[in-house]
This record gives structure tokens, sequence and C-alpha cells, in this order.
């Protein structure tokens, strides 16, 4: 289930503040940073963001 577009709005990345963006698949759920400097990704469990930064994909 994707997230709201209001709780979207007011979450940013904890690494660099950036807003993110909701980038979920089918298979992996993610809020990824819109920052190009940036750009991590973190994980949706049960349809809450974990937004840790140990927690964060690195980019690819």
């Amino acid at each position: 289930m994707p997230l709201e577009a209001g709780l979207l709005e007011i979450l940013a990345c904890p690494a660099c503040h950036a807003p993110l963006n909701d980038r979920t698949t089918a298979d992996i759920p993610e809020l990824v940073c819109t920052s190009e400097d940036c750009g991590l990704a973190y994980p949706v469990r049960d349809d809450i963001p974990v937004l840790l930064v140990d927690e964060a994909r690195r980019p690819a």
C-alpha cells in the first residue's frame, strides 16, 4: 500500500534533509532520497517508513 501523500510531503531524509520519493514496487517497499549526492533508500516495513541511516540501502 503506498504512503499517503500528506505523510510523504512532511518526510525528509534523515541524512541530508532532502525530500523523499515513494519508489515502492511489488517486491520492495522503500522511500528514496531525492538528493543526487545522498540517494539513500529507506525500507518500509508493515506500512511504516524506517528512517534510520543504518537501515538505509546505499545507491547502486
